[in-house]
């Protein structure tokens, strides 16, 4: 079994006694500090060389960076854009199911007002199943119920 230890068993040893600062350290310790944090002095930048230069090397400058801001522009943008297709093209694209489900669900709101603003091309879905007579299509539009308040 170990013996216990106790401090008071053992002698204190004192401290070496250290030698002083040197003569006038605290006076220069400031200075000292302040000198490893100041700043350095900025150096200023003129472009006075640029208003004392030859008119001629003035506009072959302003041009070579309106250019280069030009090709950058156009190198980032990605070039011309590819023509996105038309809206009835985009529609000749759903499938006829798909369209019969959305027009008949009652979230879909459609009346005469959204079907008075057709195209000028006939859309490709209607020559598979629909074609009315004229007399069909006034017949249909006569028995739609209107709002004479709303047509003035």
């Amino acid at each position: 079994m170990k013996p216990s230890f106790r401090l008071a068993q053992h002698p204190r040893r004192w401290p070496q006694p250290q030698s002083g600062p040197p003569a006038g350290y605290f006076e220069q310790l400031p200075t000292r500090i302040m000198a490893q944090v100041a700043v350095p002095a900025r150096r200023r930048v003129s472009l006075a060389w640029l208003l004392q230069a030859p008119m001629s090397m003035r506009t072959c400058l302003a041009s070579t960076l309106l250019l280069g801001t030009f090709a950058v522009s156009l190198w980032l943008g990605g070039g011309p854009a590819q023509p996105s297709p038309t809206p009835l093209a985009r529609l000749d694209g759903v499938p006829q199911e798909q369209l019969m489900d959305y027009l008949l669900t009652s979230e879909a709101h459609v009346d005469m007002t959204d079907l008075a603003e057709l195209p000028a091309q006939h859309l490709g879905i209607t020559q598979q199943y629909l074609r009315p007579s004229a007399s069909e299509l006034t017949a249909a539009l006569d028995d739609q119920p209107a709002d004479d308040a709303a047509l003035l």
